[in-house]
């Protein structure tokens, strides 16, 4: 596999030299998910994909490292099997794209707010330049720059500084309970009462607002989560804040993927809702 990878990346860096001495534009294009984010597509194509594969991965670490062209797919797939996961919640836009593109773009989902963005969670990359260098920033633990931070700037440059080969990311244990509340809100008044929440320290993780429904993510420890839940649902029935109450739930059981369902313009639960108490939240 090593022997592969340092092929592919002898190749692109032939295919980069050549296009510089002969002034060739180069498009980079890994799963092509995000055609639609930036300026208009010009250039010669550069697959990237061919240049995949999980490094290093060690879950006690927290730290896990990719090559560019490394499916979003796999790379969730093996941090799920050790509870973890990226905390920015990359958006797939209804595709599988690469880890390459993730970062590039530096797109994050809803938990950005409460978690930080893509590039807070970038800790080392390898970069190939326009002139066929290969350049390494940044490292693999948490604090290991001194002065410019050049691998967080890479995150959201589209490329326009090179191919960024190799991805070190910082990964988060999953939560242990997650729920996601519909509430029939108006937009204003949503923003209002996620404001409030969260100055009120609960543990919310996404908020979304989405053809006259807000949508609200509780993430944490399950007493907590649960807590929340009732807060919530007091505050909307006009109740103190802190009564009991049990609140309308998605499914009645922990939410399905928030950011990306609500992106592809349905309910997680396809407008099926299971009540657990009196009224509708």
């Amino acid at each position: 596999m090593a022997a592969t990878a340092d092929a592919v990346l002898a190749e692109l860096r032939e295919r980069v030299s050549a296009a510089h001495r002969t002034r060739q534009a180069l498009r980079l294009r890994g799963s092509g998910t995000k055609d639609f984010y930036g300026e208009s597509l010009a250039g010669e194509v550069l697959e990237l994909h061919a240049h995949q594969g999980i490094v290093d991965y060690e879950p006690s670490e927290l730290v896990i490292t990719a090559r560019c062209g490394t499916p979003l797919s796999e790379i969730e797939a093996a941090l799920a099997a050790h509870g973890q996961f990226l905390a920015f919640e990359p958006p797939a836009f209804g595709a599988d794209p690469s880890i390459g593109g993730v970062i590039a773009a530096g797109l994050s989902g809803p938990r950005r707010v409460y978690a930080g963005a893509a590039r807070d969670f970038v800790l080392g990359t390898r970069l190939l330049t326009g002139d066929g260098e290969v350049l390494r920033f940044g490292g693999q633990v948490m604090k290991n720059v001194a002065g410019f931070d050049v691998s967080r700037l890479l995150c959201g440059s589209l490329g326009i500084l090179g191919i960024i080969t190799e991805i070190s990311l910082k990964v988060l244990p999953r939560p242990r309970a997650e729920e996601t509340l519909r509430l029939e809100l108006p937009a204003a008044a949503a923003v209002e009462s996620f404001n409030r929440w969260s100055a009120l320290g609960v543990p919310i993780s996404g908020g979304a607002w989405w053809q006259g429904s807000a949508w609200v993510r509780l993430s944490g420890a399950l007493p907590a989560v649960r807590s929340a839940r009732e807060r919530i649902g007091a505050a909307r029935a006009g109740q103190p804040f802190g009564s009991p109450y049990a609140a309308e739930t998605t499914c009645g059981a922990p939410s399905q993927p928030f950011p990306r369902t609500l992106h592809a313009g349905f309910c997680p639960c396809q407008g099926q809702t299971a009540r657990s108490g009196a009224g509708v939240v």
